[in-house]
This record gives structure tokens, C-alpha cells and sequence, in this order.
């Protein structure tokens, strides 16, 4: 299976579905990458506060594709915000993940309180120039973070990785991504409380003859969003990427997003963070 790919702003394509890795350890990150590079998957969501980098590398070498063929995201933490902290932030990760470039690099949590962001995000631009990495991006950041760093870099994140499901529709933040060509990712989109036994989803998926996970991705998809479900189940993970073969009409997409709850439904980036 050949998974389909989004045009980034600063040329990388990137996969419109992946596989996220946490709350794996290296061992089973390393065989559930490989496990699912077998199934067609193509990018893999990790991160220096998950642990599990040298999994992820491990996992891509075991499978035994080239390097070119992978799309590798991974996320610092606010002990590194700023220019030069960007940059051995990404050291450390390609150390653990054993490449020499990382095809995506995420400011983990915009930490507001620090007021390093900007900062961070000058030091992912350097990153880009120099092809140490092929995109830049960022990770719960909220419209007014990204209007910051519009405002004082000139320029924007190919991604913004935040919390979204049905349940959290976040659509000013979706909204705000599109105006300024910026892809949105969703972390957790399907492990959300109850939301794979609503009526609305299961009654869904026996029509199209699909799982509720899958309805639930194929509404990212439709979305035109990129997500990274996490399962080290190869029959889920099978599941998860078979969702190219059906389409859900627009009464479907609207009752879906129907069972948002808001805003405060999400985690506070203002507030949170690490």
C-alpha cells in the first residue's frame, strides 16, 4: 500500500497517516515500526520525551527500507528553547534515532511561561537551512503562539501537531492553519474517552462496513488532516491504514464533527507543557 502524501511549505512531502509511538518502549517501538513499515507505513511519530527514539531507529533499520523511504518526526522539550538549544536538541536526537537528518523536528509544547518559543522556532530554521532537517514545526501551539512566530521570524511551520478528535474539533486552530499554509497533525484522533461507542460512530461504521477507528480516521482524512494513531496491535495497525476505499458523505463529516465538546476539551498549552 502506498500511503498518499501532503506538499509541506518548505517542499518535504509528508504521509497523511502514520504510526505514533507513544506510550511504547524501545523494544516494542522497534517492533511495531517494523511491523507496520511491512504493513505501508511510511511516517513515524516520536519524540525525546517518549524514550523510545532509539526504538524508532531501530525499528527502520530492522525493516531494512532505505533511510529516503521513511519520514521521521521527532519533538524537543522546553529545556531547549533557543537558537543554539534547537540545535542540540537535534544532535541528541539523531544520536538516538542513529540517522544524520530528521525529516521533521517539533517544538514539543510552546511553554509560554519561558517565553522561548521564538526563539526555539529561529534555531528550527537554521536547522531547515542548512538541510539538517527537511520541515519545521510545532506542537500545541494555539493561534495567537503561531501569530508570534509569524510576526517576529517571517515565517511559518510546515506543521502544527495538536490534540484533535471529534471530540476536539479545534477549529479556530484549524482555521488559522490553513489561512497561513500550515498543515494541522492530530495527536491522539481515535483514543479520545468513549468515542470509538458513540452511537453516531459505531452506527457509521456498520454502514460503510468499517471499524469505528477507521470511520474516525477516514474523518482526519476528509479533514485534510495528518494523524498518527498508536497501536502496537498489527491486526489495529493493519485496520488503521485501510482507509482509502470508502469516502464519508457530507452528512456523515457533519455528525462526526457534531460530537466536539469544545475548546476546554483539549489540553491547555497555556498551562501545560513540558
Amino acid at each position: 500500500m502506498t500511503v498518499p502524501t501532503l506538499k509541506l511549505l518548505h517542499g518535504a512531502d509528508i504521509p497523511v497517516i502514520g504510526l505514533g509511538t507513544w506510550p511504547l518502549d524501545d523494544t516494542e517501538t522497534a517492533t511495531a515500526v517494523r511491523t507496520a513499515i511491512q504493513l505501508g507505513y511510511r511516517l513515524f511519530d516520536t519524540a525525546e520525551n517518549y524514550g523510545n527514539e532509539r526504538g524508532v531507529g531501530q525499528g527502520i533499520r530492522d525493516s531494512g527500507v532505505a533511510r529516503d523511504e521513511v519520514f521521521i518526526t521527532t519533538k524537543f522539550n522546553k529545556r531547549w528553547h533557543s537558537v543554539d538549544g534547537a540545535r542540540q536538541a537535534w544532535q541528541a536526537s539523531i544520536e538516538r534515532l542513529g540517522v544524520d537528518y530528521i525529516d521533521l523536528l517539533l517544538i514539543h509544547w510552546p511553554n509560554p511561561d519561558q517565553n522561548r518559543y521564538v526563539d526555539a522556532f529561529r534555531g528550527l530554521l537554521a536547522l531547515l537551512r542548512d538541510g539538517s532537517v527537511r520541515a519545521v514545526g510545532t506542537s500545541n501551539f494555539k493561534p495567537a503562539h503561531l501569530q508570534r512566530v509569524l510576526d517576529e521570524t517571517g515565517d511559518a511551520p510546515d506543521v502544527n501537531q495538536i490534540q484533535l478528535s471529534p471530540y476536539t474539533t479545534r477549529d479556530e486552530s484549524r482555521a488559522f492553519a490553513a489561512q497561513h499554509g500550515i498543515v494541522t497533525e492530530s495527536w491522539s484522533p481515535i483514543k479520545a474517552g468513549d468515542l470509538l461507542a458513540e452511537p453516531v460512530i459505531t452506527s457509521l461504521a456498520e454502514h460503510y462496513g468499517k471499524t469505528p477507528a477507521q470511520v474516525v480516521l477516514r474523518w482526519h482524512l476528509q479533514l485534510g488532516l495528518v494523524t498518527v494513531p498508536k497501536s502496537a496491535n498489527p491486526e489495529r495497525m493493519a485496520q488503521n491504514i485501510d482507509i482509502f476505499d470508502f469516502s464519508l458523505d457530507e452528512q456523515a463529516m457533519g455528525d462526526i464533527s457534531a460530537l466536539d465538546k469544545g475548546e476546554a476539551a483539549a489540553r491547555d498549552s497555556d498551562a501545560f507543557g513540558h
